[in-house]
């Protein structure tokens, strides 16, 4: 006799934990940059997903198996759909042969152990061939971002920066039912109220018919069109700018890069203003004011002795602005004065390293956004396990990092910052193998 889907269920996760550590092992290097982020992160909806993992979640051995069958689950969740008001006849359409996606549940709970560096993340960010494209894109799509960036005041040359690196310019969307995806996310018990919510929305989505069930598609944590946005931001802010009479933001470009810039626009997007530059420190700056929650206008940065790289020109009209100094890698690299439009991006994905490579890709797509100064590119970033001896070391030197969890935050940054003073060196907060050793050796 065949086991029941609920027993092939359990089966599967017990081989799914018992294979967890080669897939940390053997994990590719992550498309994103390891997310550092600019200011300390609270609990929030993401407007899309290239996840970024929250301080809060558990680690991934934190597994707890579902106390139902996956049938047991669907006939409760399809009352609460109905409830929401959901039809019968869509609901039974958008789960027709739905089973839990082990694939969904291997990368909801793999944590890469490396990361690439900023300075390779930007380095593919900004390459030749998307640059070329995106300039092709601009052109092509003139009248259509003419239109858009009237609409919504956010610049052209970042919407189509934003499209290029959520999905290659729409062609890299994803190929996972997200019915199916944020099913399994919502079953197998690690994230439930979250994966929960989303599932609401994408089947409120199918009911407004912007999209059938069987086209509904996208990444594995349900992401989805060609600016990859999940089913909640969808509905707040996606909107039909071609004019067909639906929020199509997989087939239309349109409506991807018209709800892209709504949703930028209300995230604080400040017309006609930049995104920030790139300045030059004096040798004796304090780089503890490097933090997100230390904010100056320009001219006070200024007259702190911060500059502007030789050759490089500051952009019109900030001097009066609020800005953030971010070190993407510590004080060895290039340095930049951040202002309420790199905020904005960050509301989008909360990793500076992308809210960068956002920036400057759209700079680049006018020839600028050169960077002066140069990256430590002997200074490689530690690992997730490298990360997490350094949090344990600080706090058993009685520098409070907070929970070992790998992630480099706004705890770990402070008790980093207090080892730094400690030795005298430059307290700018950044991990390296150098502090790492340190801390060892005492």
């Amino acid at each position: 006799m065949l086991p029941s889907l609920s027993n092939r269920w359990q089966l599967r996760q017990l081989m799914t934990a018992s294979s967890l550590i080669l897939l940390v092992a053997c994990a590719e290097k992550p498309t994103a940059a390891d997310a550092v982020p600019l200011v300390p992160a609270k609990p929030a909806t993401p407007a899309l997903m290239t996840p970024v993992k929250p301080a809060a979640e558990p680690e991934a051995d934190a597994f707890i198996p579902p106390t139902q069958s996956f049938e047991q689950w669907r006939d409760g969740f399809r009352q609460q759909a109905l409830q929401a008001g959901v039809s019968p006849a869509l609901f039974d359409r958008a789960f027709a042969g739905i089973e839990p996606d082990m694939s969904v549940v291997k990368a909801d709970r793999s944590q890469p152990e490396f990361a690439r560096p900023v300075w390779e993340y930007l380095e593919g960010a900004m390459s030749p061939v998307r640059v070329r494209k995106g300039q092709a894109l601009l052109a092509q799509h003139a009248d259509i971002l003419g239109r858009i960036e009237q609409r919504y005041g956010v610049d052209r040359q970042v919407l189509v920066a934003v499209w290029g690196m959520e999905s290659s310019f729409g062609q890299f969307q994803g190929d996972k039912s997200v019915i199916r995806s944020l099913a399994t996310l919502a079953y197998e018990g690690r994230r439930p109220d979250f994966a929960h919510s989303q599932l609401l929305a994408a089947l409120q989505i199918l009911q407004n018919g912007d999209i059938e069930p069987e086209r509904m598609l996208g990444s594995w944590a349900g992401a989805m069109g060609q600016t990859q946005f999940i089913p909640t931001t969808y509905n707040t802010h996606a909107v039909d700018f071609d004019g067909d009479g639906r929020r199509d933001i997989w087939n239309s470009a349109a409506d991807a890069l018209a709800s892209t810039a709504h949703y930028l626009q209300s995230s604080g997007w400040q017309p006609g203003q930049s995104w920030g530059f790139e300045v030059a420190l004096p040798p004796t700056f304090d780089f503890a004011k490097a933090d997100g929650t230390v904010r100056m206008s320009v001219s006070e940065w200024q007259r702190l002795g911060v500059t502007l790289p030789a050759g490089a020109r500051m952009p019109a009209g900030v001097e009066n602005l609020s800005a953030t100094l971010l070190l993407p890698a510590g004080y060895r690299g290039p340095a930049f004065l951040v202002l309420d439009n790199f905020r904005a991006i960050l509301k989008y994905n909360n990793s500076s390293s992308y809210a960068m490579g956002v920036s400057l890709l759209g700079e680049r797509f006018n020839g600028s956004g050169y960077i002066y100064g140069q990256w430590p590119r002997d200074d490689l970033p530690l690992s997730r396990s490298e990360r997490i001896e350094l949090q344990t070391l600080l706090t058993s030197n009685n520098y409070d990092a907070g929970n070992p969890d790998g992630i480099i935050g706004a705890n770990t940054r402070k008790a980093i910052r207090s080892a730094q003073q400690s030795l005298g060196w430059p307290a700018d907060g950044y991990p390296t193998h150098k502090l790492l050793e340190s801390l060892r050796n005492r």
